[in-house]
């Protein structure tokens, strides 16, 4: 019974710093796509932060895992799930602004001239005419964002690093159920290994939803 309780808690913690990296990550990689796809798409500004944007993408976690340290863990004193959050919110991101940039690009833009013949401004444009045609799209870059952090395990440990507790509070260490399972799954109690095992089957099934979410979504052309 503790082993369970200690394998939802988790779950449950596990959640808190998913849906924070989330809530910070999406709204500045939309922000930059937008910018990317509607105001600067040939300028100097957009080919410098797309180039960024692509080292982003392919570079190791464990790797945004050591910045976040650096930047705040070291500035703080100590480990805390916020620390995990902005981790894993550096890794939604670039996710975040590729696909956002991709799916505005796919909007025609005779679109976007039939609304501004009728004297709407810029960002109502945006708002209510491309964001409404790629929503889809914009959908879909969120939840493989979601589905890209649900089973990072190297950022946190330089950041969230762990908690044999439960606990939500956001400035301590806060364990994540990655971490949980190396742990259970060294262990010599077979009722640990078999956590372990639920826990990895857990993780699975949850990337698969999403992927197979945003693949249906994806199917969606902009526009209809």
């Amino acid at each position: 019974d503790f082993c369970l309780s200690r394998g939802l808690g988790d779950v449950y913690k596990r959640q808190i710093m998913t849906v924070l990296g989330v809530a910070i990550g999406t709204p500045l990689g939309m922000l930059a796509g937008t910018y990317m796809a509607e105001y600067g798409r040939h300028s100097k500004l957009t080919i410098v932060v797309r180039f960024i944007n692509d080292i982003l993408l392919s570079a190791p976690s464990i790797i945004v895992g050591l910045f976040i340290y650096e930047v705040m863990v070291v500035k703080m004193g100590h480990f805390s799930a916020l620390a995990g959050a902005m981790a894993l919110a550096v890794i939604v991101v670039p996710v975040v602004v590729r696909t956002t940039e991709d799916m505005l690009l796919l909007v025609p833009d005779p679109l976007r001239e039939a609304a501004s013949a009728l004297g709407l401004p810029r960002a109502i444009v945006i708002g209510k005419v491309a964001y409404r045609a790629a929503r889809a799209g914009l959908i879909t870059g969120v939840l493989l964002a979601i589905a890209r952090i649900s089973g990072e395990t190297a950022p946190l440990l330089f950041t969230a690093l762990n908690n044999q507790f439960f606990s939500t509070n956001l400035n301590a260490p806060m364990s994540s159920l990655p971490a949980v399972i190396f742990q259970f799954a060294l262990s010599r109690y077979k009722e640990w290994q078999q956590l372990a095992w639920t826990g990895a089957l857990l993780i699975t099934l949850a990337v698969l939803v999403l992927s197979v979410t945003a693949r249906v979504l994806q199917m969606g052309k902009p526009g209809k």
